[in-house]
Formats: C-alpha cells, structure tokens, sequence
C-alpha cells in the first residue's frame, strides 16, 4: 500500500470528508481525535459510517481513535468498527499492549508519540497487525520539554529511532506534520529531511500538502531515468561475471542496486495506483 500522503480532517466536519474523493492523497483519515472537538466526538461517532459514505473514493480510510486508556476509546472503537472502514489509527501508542488493545482484524497505523512509545518503538512496530508506525514530533516535544525549532535537531533521534523500528518491522514509516500551513517551503525541507532518513511518507493537514508530499515522497523523473541506466548496466556487466561496475564515475555494487531496484519498484507502485 502506497502511504506517500496521509490526509487528516475531522471526523465531525462532513463537509471535509466529502471532498476526499478529489484529493490524491494516499490513505484518508477521519480523525475522531485531536482533529474533533470534545463535545462533537459523540455525534462524529453516531454519524460516523453516513458521514464516510461520500468520502469513499477508491482510497482506503483509517480512521484515527483517542488512545487507549481515554473515555472516548471504548466508544471510539465500537463506532469505527461498525462504519466499514479500512483500518484504524491509534494515537499514542506505548506500548504492544495498547495495540492488543484494538483487538484483531483491522490493520493499524500507530502513533509514536512520546517519551514512552519512542523508547518502546521496536517493540510497537513489530505488532501484529501494524502496518505502519507515524513519528508525532510535537506532541514527543510537548512530553519532552523540548522547544521545536524549523530544522528539528530537538527531535532528530526520536524520530530516527521510529523509522528504524519501522524498517525493522518491514513496516511503513509515516514522517511528522508540518504546523506551519502556509509555508510551502518549510514542508519541502521537512520532507526532504524526512525522506532522506528513510521514511515513506508523510502526515498532511492540508490538500496542498498532499500534492507536496505525493511529489516528495515519490521518485523523481531524474532519478527513475538514472536507476534504470544504472540497473541495465549493472545487469549488463553481471552477465559477465562482473560484481562491480563504475558506472557514470561511481562505483556500483550490490547495495546501490537493491537502492536503484527501490526506485522502479516505487515508480511502478504509483502507476499502478493511477
């Protein structure tokens, strides 16, 4: 499954829901969380499936829940479960009991994002039923103390730390969100940032930031270009017994393949998609 894009809106906003069938983002997700104001978590629950009706698009819908141990989880739960949904979207998570806590039969993207589940990473995306771990930098920087600056240093090995546990689970690894809505730039690094240390996409609060992340997250023109010159070379010289080749003054072995082999099968994943 392509996760370039994860796109929030709140659950109890109908009027958002409905347009996600016109954004290309990658998963959709009603968000009975933060996203939904305390006082309209009981209507965005009871409405929840009618609400999900025009949202469907072909793309599949996780819906994120209040963690575990919350009044709104029991409920939460229940109502998810009832609405048809593609997954679920568990904020919070510290642990593998809080996955247990969701009960078998929905994959699960789970939010690492304090103190607790950082240090519990390796142990929360190897869950069953997890498919996906995100990094919530500001709520990790809450817990921390921490004062977030644009370049992130604050939160760097926490959230290198989740997608190392996230590759380690042969799982996806979903990149922080960008709070400064309006600042094109500023996604662009942080994606950029996010991407170079392996992870496969990224949380959006807007459409625009979808489009953004769609571009960022997925291979280039240049470097589809340059990865099936380097994988027919390599291939060529494998033929003939070659292990190793220079190629456009670089040495090319094994690793440098597997990476190129990534590229086309990434770029292959979203032609299929559409």
């Amino acid at each position: 499954m392509l996760m370039r894009s994860l796109l929030f809106a709140p659950a109890n906003r109908r009027e958002h829901l409905a347009k996600f069938p016109s954004i290309p983002a990658d998963v959709f997700v009603p968000d009975l969380e933060d996203g939904t104001p305390a006082a309209e978590r009981e209507g965005a629950r009871g409405g929840l499936a009618e609400s999900l009706g025009p949202a469907r698009g072909g793309r599949p819908i996780f819906v994120r829940v209040n963690a575990v141990g919350t009044s709104d989880f029991p409920a939460d739960l229940a109502a998810v479960r009832g609405a048809g949904v593609d997954g679920l979207v568990l904020p919070k998570a510290e642990s593998a009991a809080d996955i247990a806590a969701l009960g078998a039969g929905l994959p699960v993207i789970a939010g690492i994002e304090s103190i607790r589940g950082v240090l519990n990473a390796v142990e929360i995306a190897a869950c069953p039923g997890v498919v996906a771990v995100y990094f919530g930098a500001e709520d990790f920087a809450a817990d921390m103390g921490a004062r977030r600056t644009p370049v992130g240093h604050e939160v760097l090995y926490a959230r290198s730390r989740v997608v190392l546990a996230a590759k380690a689970a042969g799982v996806k690894a979903i990149d922080q969100v960008v709070v400064q809505i309006r600042d094109d730039d500023q996604f662009r690094r942080d994606a950029a940032a996010g991407r170079d240390l392996g992870f496969d996409g990224k949380m959006c609060l807007l459409p625009r930031q979808v489009t953004l992340a769609n571009e960022l997250f997925g291979p280039s023109a240049a470097e589809i270009d340059h990865a099936r010159r380097l994988v027919a070379a390599y291939e060529s010289a494998r033929s003939r017994g070659a292990g190793a080749i220079d190629f456009e003054g670089r040495m090319v072995d094994e690793p440098i393949l597997k990476a190129a082999q990534a590229i086309l099968a990434a770029d292959a994943a979203r032609v299929a998609r559409g």
